[in-house]
């Protein structure tokens, strides 16, 4: 985007009658174009380009924070239109800081979310073994230029079986630390562009990959706040479905991770190489 289509957004947010002065880009996410404006937060969507892992669905993110207003778990949902084809939403700002500390707390709120109404016309999440296998193969489909580290990465998946579950609910979809708002002593969910109606264990998979802890925090998690996190989700059967699941969500991630390094940052290269070190120690007890 350049100034001159900032200027003539920002005006057409003013002649609908919002109240922006001086909006402030934000940091943050890699898909879009965010500002701070007074009390609210802008939302520009980029043009869509395929992503075989995360959407970038401006409808599910907005029938989200309509759906979960009042849990104390999103933002207040405010408006939502589109300018020269590209949808725009406002939400309300929350003063904070983005997720650092205490693993447990994330856990919890994971855990409260779960168990909330899932909302119309969200998809199917994937699901059991079969369906996560499928969805690695097609993001290594996206790596073809990186012959060697796919030849790599299919010699390590997984061999396991687990079946779906029927404990299917509403789920984040993209619960990364830098999506998590830590503030007055609680933790708000942004960015709702991929939720679904899945397995709750993929929502533990995402916050707890080395891979996006790297990228948004800058650090993995250690073993004692791996440990804590699990501990302190309160449904025991889950957590145990995601040890489970732990190799195929590190393989996909593995996947996810070469497909990103096409774009040539330095950090997605080291994002890949932590994500594959914990799907080698995690397949390493089957292939002893």
């Amino acid at each position: 985007m350049d100034k001159d289509f900032d200027q003539r957004f920002f005006q057409s947010l003013r002649a609908q009658g919002l109240n922006v002065p001086a909006p402030q880009p934000l940091l943050g996410g890699r898909s879009n174009l965010v500002w701070r404006a007074g009390d609210l937060v802008i939302k520009l969507y980029l043009r869509r380009v395929e992503n075989p892992l995360f959407d970038n669905d401006p409808t599910r993110e907005f029938a989200a924070l309509e759906a979960l207003s009042g849990t104390g778990m999103v933002p207040s949902a405010h408006r939502r239109g589109e300018f020269e084809g590209r949808h725009w939403l406002t939400y309300g700002h929350i003063t904070g800081k983005p997720w650092q500390e205490n693993p447990a707390q994330v856990a919890q709120l994971l855990g409260r979310l779960h168990d909330q109404p899932v909302f119309k016309k969200l998809p199917k999440g994937r699901n059991g073994s079969m369906a996560l296998k499928a969805q690695t193969r097609d993001i290594l489909d996206f790596c073809s230029s990186q012959f060697e580290q796919v030849a790599e990465l299919n010699s390590l998946c997984p061999r396991s079986h687990v079946a779906p579950t029927k404990q299917e609910c509403l789920i984040h979809g993209d619960p990364v630390p830098g999506n998590l708002v830590a503030h007055d002593g609680t933790l708000t969910l942004i960015d709702w562009q991929c939720p679904q109606h899945g397995d709750p264990a993929e929502d533990l998979a995402l916050f707890l990959s080395p891979a996006m802890q790297f990228l948004y925090r800058g650090v993995v998690l250690s073993e004692e706040e791996e440990t804590s996190f699990l501990q302190a989700y309160p449904d025991p059967q889950v957590t145990e479905r995601y040890q489970d699941l732990k190799p195929w969500f590190h393989w996909r991630m593995a996947s996810y991770a070469l497909w990103r390094c096409q774009a040539g940052e330095a950090r997605d290269h080291v994002a890949y190489d932590l994500e594959k070190a914990a799907l080698v120690q995690s397949i390493r007890p089957s292939s002893a």
